[in-house]
């Protein structure tokens, strides 16, 4: 009975941490977190781990800063 409580308490804590990192992403529109939300509450664990990777997928094929190297600089306009 002791492991029921704890894995039902671990997928409250889950599903409500999932449910606030989808709603504070600003690269999904209203309808997709509001449907990325309905499926963690509808598919407990493997929903939340599942839209979770999926999400950080995302986040790796954005791109960084800027560019290394290349491109104009504004020192070299300064020194003419």
């Amino acid at each position: 009975m002791n492991y029921f409580l704890i894995s039902f308490a671990i997928l409250i804590v889950l599903n409500i941490a999932m449910s606030i990192y989808l709603y504070k992403r600003d690269d999904l529109e209203q309808f997709q977190k509001i449907a990325q939300i309905v499926i963690v509450w509808l598919i407990p664990f493997v929903g939340a781990i599942a839209l979770w990777l999926f999400n950080r997928s995302q986040d790796d094929n954005k791109p960084s800063g800027g560019s290394f190297g290349g491109g104009s600089s504004d020192r070299t306009s300064q020194l003419e």
